[in-house]
């Protein structure tokens, strides 16, 4: 199936603006999940799509494939689905996060195998399982559950499901499994186009959660297992983590 990849980029952002273009080992944050979603082996094209000539500018330089977007959207989804407008005729379009320096390439090629397999998937999106107490709280790590199947059935951002027989989140996690949600998204083409007319949902409003939309309409959103993906960069301070962490040698000139 031809697939297209698409990563969202915008400057404003209001924990850390212009954080495409922070660099990580002198090398702007954009150009590193640019290198990495280049390294799909099942995607046939790849751009960005930004609402900033400055982000353009510097994919450009790399010989990257940008598109000028609105300014105007609310979401990365929203983003998309005018890249859409331009390139119609793909038959998987996948959702990149622009802030996942460390993405593992094996991720939305798994998406687009997962996707083509089953009919009935509209939409197919990547977890892993949650280790850590102070994950499973945070309202920053999205949780899911599935069905037998794997297909979602909700995403909150509190832990779910909640466990009455345990007295805290500790004891939770001895006796269920629990799944963080990865923001990495893969839609057929008529899916998008669904996607395109369906009003905020009450469901999305209250979490604050795009996906919860989709579900409340009734899409089916396919879910993978995989491994816990690296740190996203959410403030300037877990770029310096991030840093420190997986570039200890860089040094600044």
């Amino acid at each position: 199936m031809k697939t297209i990849a698409i990563i969202p980029a915008r400057y404003g952002s209001t924990r850390f603006p212009g954080k495409p273009l922070a660099k990580i080992a002198g090398i702007p944050m954009i150009l590193h999940v640019w290198n990495q979603a280049s390294k799909c082996k099942l995607v046939n094209d790849l751009i960005v799509a930004t609402d900033d000539e400055r982000i353009a500018e510097v994919v450009r330089q790399h010989q990257g494939k940008v598109i000028l977007t609105s300014p105007n959207h609310p979401t990365g989804t929203d983003r998309l689905l005018e890249v859409k407008q331009r390139y119609p005729d793909f038959d998987i379009y996948l959702n990149i996060q622009g802030d996942e320096p460390l993405l593992n390439p094996t991720v939305p090629d798994a998406l687009i195998q997962q996707l083509s397999a089953f009919e009935s998937a509209e939409i197919a999106t990547p977890i892993c399982a949650i280790s850590q107490a102070e994950k499973l709280l945070s309202p920053h790590v999205v949780k899911v559950v599935k069905d037998s199947s794997g297909f979602a059935l909700y995403f909150s951002r509190q832990p779910i499901p909640y466990i009455r027989e345990a007295a805290n989140p500790t004891q939770w996690l001895q006796h269920h499994e629990f799944f963080q949600h990865i923001g990495v998204y893969a839609f057929k083409n008529k899916a998008l186009d669904r996607i395109a007319i369906l009003p905020p949902g009450k469901l999305e409003t209250a979490e604050s959660l795009e996906q919860l939309r989709w579900l409340e309409a009734g899409m089916r959103i396919q879910t993978i297992q995989t491994e816990s993906p690296g740190p996203a960069v959410d403030t300037p301070e877990d770029l310096h983590n991030l840093e420190a962490q997986f570039f200890p040698d860089y040094k600044s000139v």
